[in-house]
């Protein structure tokens, strides 16, 4: 028998679709903020922040920076690569790179797309299949680029930030999918728990002697893809790349001494910080957190409302040490009109 906190279907919940936030509010700081206490919830707002912290607090954030991982193109016939293929259009979300100009990718109509298909990229650049993993359905890619171009270039000519799924009608622009100290270009997907803050705000914070540090996770697949197995437990969660730099270390440590406590922002910080052990660490991360976890870094996380069934959903009811809270707490926030996903709401969790 599976322990009830580790089925999958113990993390479902239904969500009005009018829920879901299509387009970030303006200033970002003014999105809502769920207080979560030891015993009792606050309704704030993100700019109310500096009233719920103090020196010497040290919030660890996100500093990767989404790229334009989105490509457009048609599929070619192999023998005139000036001819499309039935009027094929293919879509491309690059997941990572694997060497130069080779990415893993998630492509679009699957099926049509075989080993060896060769894809045009605005006229200009040619992509080609070069292998496949049926059971995760993630292909290897390879770019032909013109000369003088490099990879970087190419993306920022013809590439799109991606924007999840579930964001249908948005009129958001690319700056606002990504956090104002975005900094390491690397990610698919936004920390967006880092999305609420404004550069105001943090100076704000820093005059109060509420520091900040930052760790870099590369956001890809694996933070969305939904969990599949009914025992949680065994689910294969993406690798992702992360660095925890002794800098980070350092300050931890020092806030920590000082009687602070550290704040992460996103589900993302707190799995880098869980993975580094508080020692200085660069490579991937495979960790998934749910209940039962034993905590060490983090007093405190800032995050936003999670999709069903997911990674992050597990994470949050781990860090409450109680999914039955997590669901208490998320069907407040629909009740008192909370906004969820990317460009939702947040919530700040005390330990």
């Amino acid at each position: 028998m599976i322990d009830s906190d580790l089925q999958l279907s113990n993390y479902n919940f239904e969500l009005p679709s009018d829920r879901i936030a299509q387009n970030p509010v303006v200033p970002r700081d003014t999105s809502k903020l769920m207080v979560v206490n030891y015993n009792t919830n606050e309704h704030l707002h993100f700019c109310d922040l500096p009233q719920l912290l103090r020196s010497p607090d040290l919030l660890v954030l996100n500093n990767t920076k989404v790229i334009p991982a989105r490509l457009r193109g048609y599929k070619v016939d192999a023998e005139n690569v000036t001819e499309k293929v039935n009027g094929v259009a293919v879509e491309i979300l690059l997941i990572e790179p694997t060497g130069l100009n080779r990415w893993l990718a998630l492509a679009k109509p699957g099926k049509k797309l075989p080993v060896g298909t060769e894809i045009m990229l605005d006229d200009r650049f040619k992509a080609t299949v070069i292998s496949t993993n049926e059971v995760t359905r993630i292909r290897e890619i390879v770019f032909e680029l013109p000369d003088g171009t490099n990879f970087e270039e190419m993306l920022a000519e013809i590439g799109e930030v991606p924007l999840p799924p579930y964001i249908k009608n948005s009129q958001s622009t690319p700056d606002q999918y990504q956090t104002v100290y975005a900094q390491t270009q690397g990610a698919i997907a936004a920390p967006t728990a880092g999305l609420h803050f404004t550069q105001r705000l943090l100076d704000e914070l820093a005059e109060m002697g509420v520091n900040h540090t930052y760790i870099t996770l590369h956001v890809g697949i694996g933070t969305f893809r939904p969990v599949e197995a009914e025992d949680i437990t065994k689910h294969n969660i993406h690798q992702e790349w992360i660095e925890v730099s002794e800098e980070a270390i350092a300050a931890i440590k020092e806030a920590k001494a000082k009687g602070g406590r550290i704040i992460g922002v996103g589900t993302t910080t707190a799995r880098s910080l869980e993975t580094s052990k508080l020692q200085p660490y660069r490579g991937k991360t495979g960790l998934m957190i749910y209940p039962s976890y034993e905590w060490q870094v983090l007093d405190g996380l800032i995050t936003n409302f999670h999709l069903p069934k997911s990674s992050l959903l597990m994470l949050v009811a781990s860090f409450l040490d109680s999914r039955e809270k997590l669901f208490d707490l998320y069907y407040e926030a629909i009740a008192e009109k909370y906004r969820f996903y990317s460009f939702g709401d947040a919530m700040l969790i005390w330990r």
